[in-house]
């Protein structure tokens, strides 16, 4: 009995046909009143990139994307704990962080910025990851 909930289960042979991968993962998983939110980016759920050259308009898929996630799993925005943000750029942080913090206003989390030299394909501009709770 697994101890855990897997959301929204796929393989990267399917979102990365450009790449030979072949790893099983999820978009999110649930473990007691915790909730890990894979790294998103600004692209939707049927892999469509949304905002080619934006940095805020990937943000803001990238955010919807949390939003629908923690709603699947069972939490919301406001139980984000923790946040981990990735930019190809340091140009792009304020924009970024402005998107994210619309989302995230009020909420108080922790958070991590990086400028990282590249993603998991080379028209995304940031990559966000979050970590939320489930409350009682």
């Amino acid at each position: 009995m697994p101890t855990h909930t897997r959301i929204r289960m796929f393989n990267t042979k399917d979102t990365y046909p450009n790449q030979s991968l072949d790893n099983d993962l999820c978009q999110a998983v649930r473990a007691g009143n915790t909730v890990y939110v894979r790294g998103q980016v600004g692209t939707d759920f049927e892999g469509r990139l949304v905002g080619l050259g934006d940095a805020r308009a990937q943000t803001e898929q990238a955010m919807k994307n949390v939003k629908q996630l923690l709603e699947e799993a069972g939490s919301d925005l406001s139980h984000i704990v923790k946040t981990t943000t990735y930019l190809i750029d340091p140009r792009y942080r304020e924009a970024v962080y402005q998107e994210v913090g619309k989302w995230l206003k009020g909420v108080f989390p922790i958070s991590t910025g990086l400028v990282v030299s590249a993603l998991g394909q080379p028209q995304w501009l940031m990559e966000i990851d979050v970590i939320a709770v489930i409350p009682d």
